[in-house]
């Protein structure tokens, strides 16, 4: 089983019904998401940040380069986006974080039990993370999966 992330800034500060980022399965193969480091890059705070599966595409932002941790690996088959401008079906599916009002703030989240967080095998299913309440802000992000 090959491990792979996507890190970066966010490309929207992401709301109710758009992620800032999500990773979507393939026809064949979905995520098992072992780590979320989410950290605030702006002095705004009181907004939630939030994991969620998402049940459909709606229109994903532009692709991102998927990192394999194992230099003699092959290629990712899960795909990153960074935001969406056309809202998926969003399924909260926790863990949250009230972003506070401070640069650096953040969290780093771990699912290293044996199934991780998963969603199902299909290009429209995915992983997410999103801003359930307040008005969200531009975060540093990294997410960490297995396949």
């Amino acid at each position: 089983m090959g491990r792979y992330s996507i890190d970066g800034t966010a490309t929207i500060a992401g709301s109710a019904t758009l992620p800032f980022v999500s990773i979507y399965s393939s026809a064949t193969v979905n995520p098992r998401l072992r780590e979320v480091h989410v950290f605030n890059t702006t002095a705004t705070g009181g907004f939630v940040v939030s994991l969620c599966r998402l049940t459909t595409t709606g229109t994903q932002g532009a692709a991102l380069t998927e990192a394999n941790y194992d230099a003699t690996g092959t290629a990712a088959s899960v795909t990153g986006f960074a935001g969406h401008t056309v809202a998926p079906t969003i399924v909260n599916v926790g863990p949250s974080k009230v972003m506070g009002a401070a640069i650096g703030d953040g969290v780093i989240w771990t699912f290293h039990n044996d199934v991780g967080v998963t969603c199902p095998v299909g290009t429209s299913n995915g992983l997410g993370l999103y801003v359930p309440s307040g008005t969200g802000q531009i975060c540093r992000y990294s997410l960490i999966w297995d396949e």
